[in-house]
C-alpha cells in the first residue's frame, strides 16, 4: 500500500526515486529497498507520509 501510494506520488510530481528517499527520511535507497520487499516500520511510514503532505501543501499553494 505504501510503496503504491509513493509510486502515484512520484509520477504526479515527477520526482525521482533517490530524491524523494532522500528527502523523506535521509534514505536515498528508500524506494528501490520498498520495491525488493524492504518492510518500513511505523516511524519511516509516518515520515513518508507526512512528506507526501507537506509537499502537496507546499505545491498546491
Amino acid at each position: 500500500m505504501l510503496l503504491r501510494t509513493i509510486e502515484k506520488f512520484l509520477r504526479d510530481y515527477q520526482i525521482a526515486p533517490t530524491r524523494f528517499g532522500r528527502d523523506a527520511v535521509r534514505d536515498p535507497r528508500l524506494v528501490f529497498d520498498l520495491r525488493m520487499g524492504r518492510d518500513p516500520g511505523d516511524r519511516v511510514k509516518r515520515r513518508v507520509e507526512h512528506f507526501m503532505n507537506e509537499y502537496r501543501r507546499s505545491v498546491s499553494q
